[in-house]
């Protein structure tokens, strides 16, 4: 209630606290990119790598266009089909 009459959260809606898994997979993404953990740590557990990977994720629409590419190869692969190689 407090948080709500501080204009923090909308009324009526709760937010649940980040779990300590998440939290931390979000230290490690933002420090080092996931192949050098998968290369660094043997046995990382299935959720955790997936936590990982969600906030290795760019957030920012900038970043999701400067990585992203319109060109997904298929037209090459049916270049290369049409010409019989």
């Amino acid at each position: 209630a407090a948080a709500a009459a501080l204009g923090l959260l909308p009324l009526g809606k709760t937010q649940s606290p980040e779990s300590l898994l998440d939290i931390a997979a979000r230290k490690v993404a933002e420090k080092w990119p996931f192949q050098r953990v998968e290369e660094r740590f043997e046995r990382i557990p299935e959720p955790v790598q997936r936590r990982i990977v969600y906030w290795s994720f760019p957030r920012s629409e900038r970043e999701i266009c400067m990585y992203s590419s319109f060109n997904t190869g298929a037209e090459d692969l049916t270049a290369v089909a049409a010409s019989g190689d």
